[in-house]
């Protein structure tokens, strides 16, 4: 009987084993995938190899997973985690051996290269997936079932890759027809990895040394520092080689973002920062952190699910919620696991380690599997220069290019600033220029030149035949000039104010812009189209619309209308007499609104009626009607939420723009707000987000210029706004940080008043000098007494002092946690 037992245990181990092997070499060809991820010897790359080796076996993702590893000498002799997953040691190109120039990026196309021709893994491969380290795997990610297929790989989309569009990919490949907007997730034929890789190497190494082309508006990239050249190396690599890619725009998700409906990604990007109510998390706040090798210790816990259900009644913002808290937990459990690898003592309980280990957090982040909307691929076309969209076969959509005009001021170049970074966030799809009015006098002192590609134009504020001083003549002086001096490709042009925010995009087949049929949005207090006013400029006063902000228009069209709208605005401002309120409408009875009219007198000379959608444009501070999804904010009025506001005027003399870090006051936090109103709640919710998307541009353009760290550097440095060299721990495209900074305008007209605040300063400072030393002072007696006050209390002191001791450590540990918390919380959604 014994020998029985023991014969059907051998058999029964020798069926497991048999099972075991089978998940570890059990793919065959041609169905072997090999997941690859490159990594420094750093504890900032360390947390985040333990977060996505953890997603990666909790997401069953099929066949091995390798790390590339690259590391100089110096920094391996010093590296402890070695051991947190499967690795290619990769020697280090950080430093160039060629050209010397610093830069850690090149280590991912490099260790790719060395992969290939080093390890034996990649001879027993058939695909290929390429993550970054900043990743957490929801559900397997299996090549042919995402579409790939050999010679077609498939890739999420960077849409910021703007270089594709430009003179850049013109400079840098011979197909720039080919070039693919992609990055993040890659899957694909080793065939083809094979032969891109090579390419991908020196097309980064070529874009890294085209200084002259770093420019924002050129790369896309925000620092303008050429730290994204490893991706225009993919891309224009996978070019030169005739790579065409699937592109999915719904596998991958950033926490924060809301996941289209239907869409289960499978892969979360936790790039930029985000936040559950007042819980935020940031991977920047993290970058020394050595969080692997500190038992015991995890990442601040988020809110509980339970929380996040009673945060938001809509059902896609509470998905997003739900998303987010997964991702960091994740990387906790994660780590809670890493420990106890480590031999770390087992944690005390707490609420929150509970739930990481429950039944409940195990079903939530239970392996996710792809659904039919989730592969819905964007179609070749998107990737020509426009970004065109296809919603009919075989239907091409028309090139698009948006205008704006804007004078040589530091209040339009903060604005121009907002709506340039949301024009990118918006999927707007083709070109953006900036039609700059300026004097020569103006031109000379003028710094913002890099912030927007740019048209100038000469400045018509002071008009050259009649004296008049009026700006807002720019606008359409600065279009005629544009059509007649620029090389246009687009067919319909949209034209916008400096004063907005794009929250979608604004395309002609979306909104049936035609040619003779422009589309705009209703300026209802424009009553001169109904009076005499029409009827004296213009031969069609019942063509006249009441339009104007938000305009859409057949390049055809606008040629014809440009000189109208001028000439129009030229005799409406010359019109003295018919200025008054009750006939213009114009609060002010100045003339100021007579552009507005120039553009619909001119509109209706040619009889141009407009499709007016009511539904493109919001001011904040209305009541959005419901259901509807405004695609632009146009603040050019005040807005408030309770005691919190901003008028754009109150900030004409202010420099958002050079002064380091300067920014706007932090809006509410939307749990803060009233919820028995929903009408009055959805109303603050716009305002709040067109105050924190204009605070995220400033803050990314004061980091484009290197402002100092505003918790490191003193308030005299921040403000002379001097550069600094920018740090190398600014590792990615996509590590975006919300600004710190809290500092209020200031008026211009108090600055008399300075040298009496510096005198009362100095004041205040010698009398707490003197303070400190007397205090000082007095401390040491009472030190020296207690210390020779006889042997009988040094017990009892030292004890008190080691217990006093590790409660302060405690303290100062706490302490960091909470500040840690703080500065993360600053970021924005």
């Amino acid at each position: 009987m014994a020998k029985l037992l023991a014969l059907g245990l051998v058999v029964v181990l020798g069926l497991v084993g048999l099972g075991i092997e089978g998940v570890e070499t059990g793919q065959k060809a041609p169905w072997r995938i090999h997941t690859l991820f490159s990594v420094e010897c750093q504890n900032y790359f360390d947390w985040q190899t333990v977060g996505l080796m953890h997603s990666f076996k909790k997401a069953q993702q099929p066949g091995p997973i390798t790390r590339l590893l690259s590391c100089t000498d110096e920094e391996k002799q010093k590296y402890r985690g070695m051991d947190l997953a499967p690795t290619l040691e990769v020697p280090s190109m950080s430093r160039h051996p060629r050209t010397g120039d610093w830069y850690p990026a090149i280590n991912k196309p490099a260790g790719v290269v060395h992969w290939l021709e080093n390890s034996k893994d990649a001879e027993n491969v058939d695909w290929v997936v390429i993550l970054d380290a900043d990743m957490i795997i929801r559900g397997p990610i299996i090549p042919w079932e995402l579409g790939a297929e050999k010679g077609r790989p498939v890739a999420a989309y960077y849409g910021y890759l703007i270089g594709c569009d430009n003179i850049l990919a013109k400079l840098h490949t011979e197909h720039p027809e080919l070039c693919d907007k992609v990055g993040g997730l890659l899957a694909m034929h080793i065939d083809d990895l094979r032969a891109l890789a090579p390419m991908w190497l020196s097309k980064t190494e070529e874009v890294r040394e085209d200084r002259a082309h770093w420019a924002t508006n050129i790369t896309g990239d925000i620092y303008a520092k050429g730290w994204i050249s490893e991706m225009y190396g993919y891309s224009f690599g996978a070019a030169e080689v005739g790579l065409r890619h699937k592109i999915n725009d719904n596998l991958m998700i950033y926490p924060g973002y809301i996941p289209r409906e239907g869409v289960e990604p499978i892969l979360f990007h936790y790039g930029l920062p985000f936040k559950v109510g007042n819980w935020s998390f940031s991977k920047l706040d993290h970058h020394e952190d050595d969080i692997v090798y500190d038992c015991g210790r995890l990442f601040p816990e988020p809110p509980y699910p339970r929380e996040v259900q009673l945060m938001e009644s809509d059902p896609n913002e509470r998905r997003a919620l739900f998303l987010s808290i997964e991702c960091i937990n994740t990387l906790n459990e994660g780590l809670l696991l890493q420990h106890k690898a480590n031999g770390c003592s087992k944690p005390s309980w707490s609420k929150y380690l509970s739930f990481l280990r429950s039944k409940t957090f195990a079903e939530l982040t239970r392996p996710r599997f792809l659904t039919p909307p989730t592969l819905q691929t964007k179609d070749e076309s998107i990737q020509t220069v426009q970004k065109q969209v296809i919603d009919e076969p075989g239907k091409k959509y028309p090139k698009i290019h948006t205008i704006f005009s804007t004078e040589c001021t530091t209040y339009f170049d903060w604005q121009t600033v907002g709506l340039v970074h949301s024009f990118h966030l918006s999927g707007q799809p083709g070109k953006i220029t900036r039609l700059l009015s300026c004097t020569d006098e103006d031109l000379k002192k003028y710094t913002g030149h890099d912030l927007v590609p740019t048209h100038y134009v000469p400045s018509m504020s002071r008009h050259p035949l009649t004296g008049d001083w009026y700006p807002a003549i720019n606008k359409p002086a600065a279009v005629l000039h544009w059509l007649n001096h620029a090389n246009i490709d687009a067919e319909f042009i949209v034209i916008l104010d400096a004063d907005m925010i794009l929250r979608g995009p604004i395309t002609p087949w979306e909104f049936k812009a035609e040619r003779g049929r422009p589309v705009s949005t209703p300026y209802d207090y424009l009553i001169g189209c109904d009076n005499e006013l029409a009827k004296l400029h213009t031969r069609h006063p019942e063509a006249c619309d009441k339009v104007g902000g938000v305009i859409v228009m057949h390049i055809d069209d606008l040629r014809k209308f440009a000189m109208l709208w001028l000439h129009k605005t030229e005799e409406v401002r010359a019109d003295k007499a018919h200025y008054a309120t009750n006939i213009t409408g114009d609060i002010y009875s100045s003339g100021w609104i007579s552009e507005m009219y120039g553009y619909s007198f001119g509109a209706a000379e040619l009889k141009l009626r407009h499709i007016i959608n009511k539904e493109i444009l919001i001011y904040p501070g209305y009541v959005p009607e419901p259901g509807v999804s405004y695609r632009v904010l146009h603040y050019g009025l005040e807005f408030k939420v309770g005691n919190w506001s901003i008028d754009k005027a109150n900030y004409r003399d202010v420099d958002m723009i050079n002064k380091c870090w300067e920014k706007f006051p932090d809006p509410p936090d939307p749990s803060t707000l009233d919820q028995a109103d929903e009408d009055i709640r959805q109303r603050d919710l716009l305002s709040i987000e067109c105050a924190k998307t204009l605070n995220e541009a400033l803050h990314l353009h004061h980091k484009r210029r290197n402002c100092p760290d505003p918790s490191t550097i003193s308030t005299s440095n921040l403000n002379s706004g001097k550069d600094v060299t920018m740090s190398r721990k600014f590792g990615s495209f996509d590590e975006i940080t919300a600004s710190r900074s809290n500092q209020m305008p200031k008026n211009n007209s108090h600055e008399s008043s300075k040298p009496a605040m510096i005198d009362g300063t100095f004041s205040s400072f010698r009398f707490w000098v003197v303070a400190l030393w007397v205090f000082a002072g007095l401390g040491f007696l009472a030190v020296m007494f207690v210390v020779f006050s006889g042997p009988k209390r040094r017990g009892t002191r030292g004890k008190i002092y080691r217990h006093k001791r590790r409660s302060s450590y405690s303290g100062y540990s706490d302490m960091n946690g909470r500040d840690r918390q703080i500065r993360s919380a600053d970021a924005s959604l």
